[in-house]
């Protein structure tokens, strides 16, 4: 009787033990999460509480474990354990398995907090879809397009594509301006004139740094870049201070440039066609 006393003592303070040292676990885990996902959560700029549950977690996963360890170290436990934890396992395998896509797309959006490959306010590509990084949640991210259209990705899915990020690090964008001019018109004066239209663009930015202003490096960079059928193809390069801005002040400037080459005689050449008409024998 006074040994089977002592056992149920001893089984009673290994329990309390084990269920201790999870209690300190749990504490230590949720503290390190608690750091990592502020810090992430900051710099995404997306709402913590969104992270909240997987520090909530923590103490269901470190329990489970410890009463693992509980049924294993007593023997008069371990093979009601082992039958418990087999039902347990063929349940959680067709949960796992009808969730699958849900877990992936978690695990997703766990990686892009911790990564980083953009945040909140970023302009991406991602596959076809151009936008602007307005929400990041566990299972989805939300790109607002350009046409104000709202683009839901799965975290999943853009965690496997290969992403543009125009904001990351540096938002300054450098456009390319590429007009074909006919072969007889003066290459020097369709120079001048994009430079000046491009120059004069409220939304044009000198990104030449101290050393290439000493140089002489020209400010809009503009090359001839090849030869067409019917055009010879020129190109200047134009900065601005972001992506949006970019594509607005190419727009401005492309209707700007027409313009002006249609007043000064530079042409911009077409198709033409020459069609034969045969007579009827």
């Amino acid at each position: 009787m006074k040994v089977l006393e002592n056992s149920l003592f001893q089984h009673l303070l290994l329990v309390v033990i084990i269920l201790l040292l999870a209690w300190i676990s749990s504490r230590i885990v949720k503290a390190i999460l608690n750091r990592l996902l502020n810090k992430s959560s900051a710099d995404l700029r997306v709402d913590p509480t969104k992270f909240y549950f997987l520090k909530n977690a923590t103490d269901t996963i470190i329990l489970v474990l410890a009463l693992i360890f509980v049924f294993y170290s007593i023997p008069a436990l371990r093979n009601i354990g082992l039958s418990l934890f087999a039902g347990a396992g063929i349940i959680a395998a067709i949960v796992g398995f009808a969730s699958q896509q849900a877990f992936s797309n978690i695990i997703g959006g766990i990686f892009i907090v911790i990564f980083k490959p953009f945040k909140v306010g970023d302009i991406i590509n991602v596959s076809t879809y151009f936008g602007e990084v307005e929400d990041i949640t566990l299972r989805h991210t939300v790109i607002k397009g350009l046409e104000n259209r709202r683009i839901v990705i799965p975290n999943s899915t853009i965690s496997a594509e290969t992403i543009l990020n125009s904001s990351l690090y540096d938002e300054k964008t450098c456009v390319f301006l590429e007009i074909g001019i006919s072969y007889e018109a003066n290459i020097d004066q369709a120079f001048q004139i994009m430079t000046a239209l491009a120059k004069n663009h409220p939304s044009y930015l000198d990104n030449r740094n101290k050393g290439e202003i000493d140089q002489g490096v020209p400010e809009v960079i503009t090359r001839v870049t090849g030869f067409g059928d019917s055009s010879v193809n020129l190109r200047a390069q134009v900065w601005a201070k972001d992506p949006i801005t970019a594509f607005n002040m190419k727009c401005d400037l492309y209707k700007s440039i027409k313009e002006t080459f249609d007043t000064n005689g530079v042409e911009i050449p077409y198709p033409h066609r020459t069609i034969i008409q045969k007579k009827p024998n």
